[in-house]
């Protein structure tokens, strides 16, 4: 058994509404843009001693998508975080925003304020989208490089920031007459290749401590970028042998920029598909993925790697040789490197690539089976070196997300893999524990 405690996150896009999901009637579809709903299953989670719910973001909508299913994007996510900090006491709630397209200093004063109104349980996600810009005025995307140099100087931007207004600096000190000590708040004077911004930030930092920053780095930039701010790292591994090479990558590139290896925790997003039954589990997987055309999952492969299968047989080969070698701007480089990788090993037929996660759904770990099975494989993982934790992503239906709660959590206490109470208050001090 390992000796180490997992550090799990819950992420509240519905993903039980894959596929056909949101048509069952217990499928919870109406509720998805409520308050009620995201405040009951947060205070689930919060009961359950997870260390943070997370929301993932998209800045945009493909309108073609909308009629058949609840697409991309949906509430704000730190408009929504702030509204669950007044439901909440201890879980940690880690927003998404995009350093692309809004500029350091509303971040800094955004994330700030959700740190305080939580009493020190906020984090962020750090995105630099792949999609959006045409919503903020920009005709073409910036490269991935570009993007990822604009987000580095962007941290370094909002750190900066709130140091700038230290949490010792409040005094509110009524018989001196001070309600701030002026000389220890003082201006940042940035200038930089992309912001010049003065400062200071006009709100106090809390005195849990800076915030912990998650970032989902997978290409070489995003990985070298990741290792050298992020306390969390979501990953998009759906193999052992990826999820392995992955985490030791980024510990070795955290130490070489002087940081400690346990600085950082590696979250594999887990797509769970929980059942009674193993066949149950299998049915409900199956079923997510029906209503996917032939022609939608060729149009996917072809948006991931340029690669047109449509004159293929089912049972023919693809290989290395079929992936086009071009430098064409790619949806995703993760599911993009992943894929080719599966390619170049497996050299699979074209129905064995069309089934593949990063087609039909996601580049996630996927595990489907029963409560226990899905226990069994989470200890391995674990004991192998795969990862630190999760990002559970229940899918198939309600039921998968009961399971989830109900069986599979209680199960990992008992098998000591995860916390029976929480060690604080702040989400810091929760992830610091779980690091050491």
């Amino acid at each position: 058994m390992s000796e180490k405690h997992l550090c799990i996150g819950l992420s509240l896009s519905p993903t039980w509404l894959n596929g056909w999901g949101w048509r069952k009637k217990d499928s919870s579809a109406e509720r998805i843009f409520s308050a009620d709903f995201y405040i009951e299953l947060t205070k689930k989670a919060e009961e359950s001693k997870l260390d943070f719910v997370f929301k993932p973001d998209a800045l945009f909508l493909h309108p073609e998508r909308v009629n058949i299913s609840p697409a991309m994007g949906g509430l704000d996510p730190t408009l929504l975080m702030t509204m669950l900090a007044e439901h909440t006491s201890q879980i940690g709630l880690v927003t998404t925003v995009s350093t692309t397209f809004n500029p350091p200093y509303v971040i800094a004063r955004q994330l700030q304020t959700l740190h305080r109104l939580s009493e020190g349980r906020a984090g962020w996600n750090i995105v630099t989208s792949i999609e959006g810009g045409d919503n903020f005025g920009h005709k073409n995307m910036p490269s991935s490089e570009e993007r990822y140099n604009r987000a580095k100087e962007s941290v370094d931007v909002i750190r900066r920031l709130w140091r700038s207004y230290p949490a010792e600096a409040l005094l509110v000190d009524r018989d001196e007459g001070i309600f701030a000590d002026k000389d220890k708040i003082h201006p940042i004077d940035y200038q930089g290749d992309f912001y010049d911004v003065r400062g200071p930030l006009n709100l106090p930092a809390h005195l849990a401590g800076e915030l912990p920053l998650f970032q989902a780095g997978a290409s070489d930039a995003g990985r070298e970028f990741a290792s050298g701010v992020a306390s969390g790292i979501f990953a998009a591994t759906p193999t052992i042998e990826s999820a392995i090479s992955y985490r030791q990558d980024l510990r070795n590139r955290a130490k070489s920029k002087g940081r400690k290896a346990d600085d950082i925790v590696v979250l594999p997003g887990l797509s769970l598909f929980l059942g009674n039954t193993t066949a149950e589990a299998k049915a409900l997987y199956r079923d997510a993925f029906a209503h996917l055309s032939l022609e939608q999952q060729l149009a996917m492969v072809r948006r991931i790697l340029g690669l047109d299968l449509s004159g293929f047989a089912k049972d023919d080969k693809v290989t290395a040789a079929h992936i086009p070698h071009n430098d064409r701007q790619v949806y995703s480089k993760t599911h993009a490197e992943l894929l080719k990788d599966y390619i170049i090993k497996n050299e699979p037929t074209v129905q064995q690539l069309l089934s593949r996660p990063e087609v039909i759904s996601s580049a996630h770990w996927i595990i489907i089976g029963t409560v226990e099975e899905a226990a069994q494989q989470i200890e391995y993982w674990l004991d192998k070196g795969a990862m630190d934790g999760f990002i559970a992503l229940p899918g198939g239906s309600i039921r998968s997300l009961q399971l989830f709660f109900d069986k599979l959590l209680p199960l990992l206490v008992e098998k000591g893999l995860f916390r029976e109470e929480y060690e604080s208050n702040t989400f810091i001090t929760n992830l610091t524990k779980k690091k050491n």
